[in-house]
């Protein structure tokens, strides 16, 4: 999608201040409306369901539900604000102003940064929970966990208005009015990979790693303790349940956070303009699938998830002293 000098001004009344309007092919237009709208829609239906369920339920408001619920809440405004304006900045003039454009820079930074911190509250969360259960209820609370989720997003928005301060105080300076460009310059780049790629990957793979091994061990003292032959058969069936359990959850966290940042991290890396291309669009909405995927590997792998869902999408939560419903009646999700 190149701007091309003899394109049509996105203010004809302004020859001087005017940028071009966006020269998008036919095909380039559909795949990004089609591509980063449908991203958008599923990213804030699934956030959503979760943000209702957790927040309208009581027997939900415990420490873990509180840090989906935040991750929810990042994850729907990734789908709310960032994409459709991304949608906005790369195939029409933005016609919004400086101010909004400000704005939606600003929302749209946050956002991404709260859903990893939030990614990593949880990873120290099942970390506590795992290694540590004798004393998870008693150091883990909700006012605690409410307190980590405060100090989460204060600190990405204070991060984020260090890291674009000078893009947002040069706004009003911009070369031509129509539109809304991110300043990407390589040093800040390189610190926004560090503090907000690597150093998150590597709590995420650190806490992990060592809730696995802590899985495993459990299963093979509860093989090793094991004397009837009936119930070691059983008992070694559910150790290994839980080892291929353990594998697979930090399989799947692991593996989707990486091939979602990637891409991303990658092509500005490379210092090239390829984030305006088609290929930068299908990077571009790879980056945004996380947020659409963590609803699914945090909440949808709940039984009580499903079980909420089914009420909201019954309107049974209309219904007086539904807040008190038992979402939990076939064991804890």
């Amino acid at each position: 999608m190149e701007l091309h000098s003899g394109s049509e001004l996105c203010f004809p009344q302004l020859l001087n201040s005017s940028c071009t309007k966006p020269v998008v092919s036919w095909s380039e237009l559909v795949f990004l409306r089609c591509l980063l709208s449908s991203v958008s829609v599923l990213t804030v239906t699934l956030n959503l369901l979760v943000i209702v369920s957790v927040s309208h339920f009581r027997q939900l408001h415990t420490p873990t539900n509180l840090l989906l619920l935040s991750l929810a809440v990042s994850d729907f405004l990734v789908g709310f604000v960032f994409l459709p304006g991304e949608v906005l900045r790369k195939s029409t003039c933005w016609l919004l102003g400086d101010l909004m454009c400000s704005l939606f820079k600003f929302t749209a930074t946050i956002c991404v940064a709260a859903s990893t911190g939030n990614m990593v509250l949880i990873s120290a969360d099942r970390f506590a929970a795992i290694c540590d259960p004798l004393h998870y209820h008693s150091r883990v609370t909700v006012g605690k966990v409410r307190l980590c989720i405060f100090l989460c997003w204060l600190c990405c928005t204070l991060y984020n208005i260090l890291f674009i301060k000078d893009d947002l105080l040069q706004t009003q300076k911009s070369n031509c009015r129509g539109q809304c460009v991110f300043k990407v310059e390589f040093t800040p780049v390189i610190v926004d990979l560090i503090v907000g790629f690597i150093l998150p990957v590597s709590a995420i793979v650190v806490l992990y790693m060592r809730v696995f091994v802590v899985a495993v061990s459990q299963a093979r003292s509860m093989r090793s303790h094991v004397t009837a032959v009936t119930l070691h058969r059983s008992v070694t069936v559910l150790a290994k349940k839980s080892e291929l359990k353990a594998a697979r959850t930090l399989g799947v966290l692991v593996v989707v956070f990486l091939f979602c940042f990637c891409p991303y991290y990658c092509v500005t890396l490379t210092g090239e303009n390829l984030l305006h291309s088609s290929y930068g669009v299908f990077v571009l909405s790879v980056f945004c699938l996380n947020s659409c995927v963590n609803p699914v590997i945090y909440a949808l792998f709940y039984p009580w998830f499903r079980r909420a869902v089914k009420l909201i999408v019954t309107l049974q939560i209309l219904q007086p002293g539904s807040r008190e419903a038992n979402v939990l009646w076939r064991g804890r999700g």
